[in-house]
């Protein structure tokens, strides 16, 4: 059992690092393995799934080993492994980047300057800020928010607790190749494909957490609930539908419509059509809410660990008896 509360321990203290201290603004070992990706991407590059399969295989398996190797080297040194499992942790969350950069968009609203928002928005999104009036950028940060509530947080932690280090480091491997080459642009919908696929699999329970989440702590549990079965299906994203439709449903107002993507325009489906338009007073309700589900999901996660290897215990004591 000494294991599993060195996790609980270490993820507690990854995430407490987390909000005292967000992201670094330099040497930050997601953009470092980003870097490490894109030199491999060059080397292996052809418009073709299974080269694109061979780059994810290299740079997610190559990174979970890393880590692996490291997980087991501190294995019989508490301290060590505690540091190593926070460390772990701090850098693959990023719950208070997410807040502090949707406020900041916020707060450019609250104040009348639209520009601002304009320019901050590519720090959170990939969507086209100059097409965008105040409520779109309002209903793109609260769509952000969400979707990345599951992928900078909640999966991570999740993962963490089904395979410790690795499984945190690998889940954060995964999730940035699929921001880097996953999208379906002309070069990456063939090369892309695998790493596409991969985080769809890896996000899945993440995701499903994530929504059920906003369910019990939203302001809105019965709209969570209805928005989640009638229309996350409609969402392109298997993961991402459940989470907006969530929080959607959760905060009373409609997300989803049309989409401007580096030049590439895309009707999305509404989610939750009864719910009002966003404000930009949803931007801090939205971040309210990520960050209770990230403390829950951290809550979930120990208790889960720990139950589980209550229970192996048990069944190990009835094998000897």
């Amino acid at each position: 059992m000494r294991a599993d509360r060195q996790f609980v321990y270490g993820a507690t203290a990854g995430l407490v690092g987390d909000l005292l201290l967000g992201d670094p603004r330099r040497g930050h070992p997601v953009a470092a393995f980003g870097r490490a990706a894109g030199a491999v991407e060059r080397l292996l590059w052809r418009d073709h799934r299974g080269w694109g399969a061979l780059h994810t295989t290299v740079c997610a398996g190559g990174a979970a080993a890393a880590a692996g190797f490291l997980a087991r080297g501190v294995r019989s040194r508490p301290a060590a492994s505690l540091a190593l499992t926070a460390a772990a942790t701090w850098a693959v969350v990023g719950g208070t980047s997410l807040g502090r950069e949707a406020r900041a968009i916020g707060g450019a609203l609250a104040a009348g300057d639209i520009e601002a928002a304009r320019e901050r928005l590519p720090h959170l999104c990939g969507r086209d800020p100059q097409a965008l009036d105040e409520q779109q950028i309002a209903r793109a940060v609260v769509e952000s928010v969400a979707e990345n509530t599951s992928d900078a947080v909640v999966g991570a932690l999740v993962w963490g607790a089904l395979a410790g280090v690795p499984g945190l480091v690998a889940f954060r491997a995964v999730n940035t190749l699929d921001a880097m080459v996953g999208h379906k642009s002309a070069k990456y919908r063939r090369f892309g494909w695998a790493s596409a696929r991969l985080d769809d699999v890896a996000g899945w329970p993440g995701a499903r957490l994530t929504a059920g989440l906003a369910v019990l702590t939203g302001p809105d549990a019965r709209g969570a609930v209805r928005a989640w079965r009638a229309d996350a299906k409609k969402h392109p994203s298997p993961n991402a539908g459940p989470v907006e439709a969530s929080f959607a449903g959760a905060l009373g107002v409609r997300l989803g419509g049309t989409l401007s993507y580096g030049g590439r325009v895309e009707h999305r489906p509404v989610l939750n059509g009864n719910g009002r338009p966003v404000e930009f007073g949803d931007v801090e309700r939205a971040v309210r809410l990520s960050r209770r589900i990230g403390w829950l999901t951290l809550a979930a996660c120990a208790a889960g660990r720990v139950t589980g290897q209550v229970l192996r215990a048990r069944r190990a004591g009835k094998g000897r008896t």
